[in-house]
């Protein structure tokens, strides 16, 4: 097959050809064009994706659970998930930490960035906290009370209650392993091809990936230039150091931790993982959401990395709703970068909390663009650090947030691999 036919080198295309049509358009005055023509384009795949997110988890979870036939299996597999879930967020606000430590980037820089930047992004960082702060006036055990649906449909109807969905659908899962298999057959045999057709439906929306990458990327660097094409660049010259931080951050993650997991435990070629990902992957940076990135995700897992798909069928759903290792390295990076341009001094024990507190953050998070920035407000809260300082970031939130979505997504796929070879193991 020639190369321009292959889907990942069609999205490239379409990414190139985004970023340099968000360069010519404010130089030419096509703003207007590309918000009005282009940028519906990118929101049509993005919904389409979203589309099929929610059905597939169902159909898919539920069909896992049918051919997994054990309750016993279920939790082992289960257990080990959360608990290498855990593992893997925690180790990635240790490496944000360390980053963010070693390259000081708060400290460089200028006071009077600093101001223009807090006086830019004022409203935005207003929104932001409004929207955490009545995440934060809840009940200590609200997120146990939201996690519990009272109607179903309504769940289902948005892809932000993911968590909710798969609560009930592991519920109705297990149900069905507990009745006559002559009962339960009847269902399973439907959402199977339920599955079938939707996993068909993501190869036909996939045909528009390319043109849904190049409308993302002309439409967010057209609004990041705005009326002034410099001011992109002006503003990733000002907070160069801490994208720097950031997405070093992310590397090492990438390479240590992940790489570790898919050879030592997914007994799989690194290179290789990254190569089979790659849709998946260009799909996540060009949408930024972990769950309009899901089906493509759950394709490139199943049939392009070999795992089975009543492993792959329960693991990915849930990392794309509790497995934010991307994220919270980002809110450690973010956090330590405010305080130091604030001037304020984090102690080992404000780093400590950090971590528990973003950890506990980065489960629920929506898997759509910008939900880290709220939760980075609880984080901030947390250390006694002016949640005004988020507007220093929100000039570059959107492009990290394309980037931090890749490792979220990665280290869902790299954990399938790993659980699916310990069950290998397991089963003997």
């Amino acid at each position: 097959m020639s190369w321009y036919k292959k889907l990942h080198w069609q999205i490239i295309v379409g990414l190139i050809l985004g970023f340099i049509w968000g360069i010519i358009a404010p130089l030419s005055g096509l703003q207007s064009f590309t918000t009005d023509f282009i940028k519906p384009i990118g929101t049509i795949f993005i919904r389409l994706l979203q589309l099929v997110a929610m059905p597939l988890v169902i159909a898919s979870l539920i069909v896992g659970i049918g051919k997994l036939g054990d309750i016993s299996k279920l939790s082992r597999i289960g257990g080990k998930t959360l608990g290498i879930f855990v593992l893997t967020t925690t180790l990635a606000i240790s490496i944000g930490l360390i980053s963010v430590n070693l390259i000081n980037p708060g400290e460089a820089l200028p006071e009077s960035t600093r101001t223009r930047l807090m006086e830019t992004y004022a409203g935005s960082a207003e929104t932001r906290g409004q929207a955490a702060e009545q995440v934060l006036d809840q009940g200590p055990l609200a997120p146990l009370v939201n996690l519990v649906p009272d109607n179903i449909i309504a769940a289902a109807s948005s892809n932000s209650n993911m968590l909710q969905v798969l609560l009930v659908t592991v519920l109705f899962g297990v149900v069905l392993l507990q009745i006559p298999s002559s009962k339960s057959k009847i269902l399973l045999d439907f959402f199977d091809s339920m599955n079938d057709v939707i996993m068909k439906l993501i190869d036909v929306i996939m045909l528009l990936a390319p043109y849904g990458a190049f409308a993302l990327i002309a439409a967010i660097m057209t609004e990041l230039a705005g009326d002034n094409p410099m001011e992109t660049l002006n503003i990733l010259s000002a907070l160069g150091l801490y994208c720097i931080a950031v997405v070093a951050g992310l590397f090492i993650h990438l390479i240590l931790v992940y790489s570790f997991i898919v050879k030592v435990l997914g007994k799989t070629d690194f290179l290789h993982f990254l190569k089979q990902m790659r849709p998946a992957f260009l799909v996540a940076f060009s949408t930024s959401s972990s769950n309009a990135t899901l089906p493509v995700t759950m394709d490139c897992v199943t049939n392009k990395l070999n795992v089975r798909e009543e492993i792959s069928s329960f693991v990915l759903p849930l990392g794309a709703t509790v497995n934010m290792d991307g994220t919270s390295l980002y809110q450690a990076v973010a956090a330590v970068f405010i305080a130091q341009a604030l001037g304020l001094d984090l102690t080992f024990t404000d780093q400590l909390a950090i971590i528990l507190t973003a950890t506990l953050a980065s489960i629920g998070t929506a898997g759509v663009p910008g939900a880290g920035v709220v939760m980075l407000v609880i984080v901030l809260k947390a250390v006694d650090v002016p949640i005004e300082g988020i507007a220093l970031i929100l000039g570059v939130d959107r492009i990290l947030d394309m980037i931090r979505t890749v490792v979220n997504i990665s280290g869902d796929a790299a954990v399938s691999l790993a659980i699916n070879q310990m069950e290998k193991q397991v089963e003997g």
